[in-house]
């Protein structure tokens, strides 16, 4: 459910409810019920914490569980260095 998302995507980050609340400009009271499913966010919100935490909202829905990172104004060969940095900690596993 969303709530579990949120709270997983949250604790991950070292975040705490206040902390998030801060970061997306609500309430930590709206943070604890959306991680309780008291209460969805409104779409423009989901929106942007899809940002925040570099996911998809289809991830977020539990649409699609696939995560990404934003890898724009990297040059070439420091995509290079990210896409080896993956491949070492996966190791054989198929990335994508």
């Amino acid at each position: 459910m969303f709530g579990d998302i949120i709270k997983s995507l949250r604790v991950s980050h070292n975040l705490n409810q206040v902390q998030l609340a801060a970061e997306l400009n609500v309430s930590k009271q709206t943070i604890s019920n959306w991680e309780n499913n008291n209460i969805l966010p409104s779409i423009e919100m989901l929106v942007k914490i899809s940002r925040f935490f570099s996911v998809s909202t289809d991830y977020l829905l539990e649409l699609d569980h696939r995560r990404y990172i934003e890898i724009s104004g990297l040059s070439d060969k420091e995509l290079a260095h990210i896409q080896q940095i993956i491949k070492d900690i996966c190791g054989n596993r198929q990335v994508g």
